[in-house]
């Protein structure tokens, strides 16, 4: 696994580039990393695979990380997604590493919500970074 250093800067890149090069997103993974989406029920096995169909996809992503946390060889990584400048979705990405490279990721991607009012005598206040970043 890479050190604290390297891996957050490798998983900035990841993100930073994920709209503009994709030979430089895909840097992170194994040749034949999986890529799964457990809400559509979708896997695509090998890099290529998902480097490929990225290269195709129709919209225009912009991301921003809220937070990244990481044990051991598993990496969660808690994102905001805009498709051609939508609204601001919650999105959660689990990789687990083998070495310096991952080896598989889960993406789930949902549409956040008002906090019902009747909760409201039992919640702490809001988390620090509860909105999406400016446009």
């Amino acid at each position: 696994m890479l050190n604290e250093t390297d891996l957050l800067q490798a998983l900035r890149r990841h993100w930073e580039y994920a709209s503009l090069d994709q030979d430089i997103t895909h840097e992170i993974y194994h040749d034949d990393a999986v890529l799964e989406f457990p809400q559509s029920g979708e896997r695509f096995e090998g890099v290529e695979n998902f480097r490929e169909w990225r290269r195709q996809y129709p919209a225009k992503l912009k991301f921003h990380t809220r937070r990244i946390t990481h044990r051991d060889d598993l990496v969660i990584v808690e994102n905001l997604i805009s498709y051609d400048g939508a609204p601001w979705m919650f999105s959660v990405s689990l990789m687990e590493f083998r070495g310096d490279r991952v080896a598989h990721e889960r993406i789930y991607i949902m549409d956040g919500w008002e906090a019902a009012e009747w909760r409201r005598p039992w919640r702490a206040e809001r988390s620090a970074d509860p909105a999406p970043p400016p446009p």
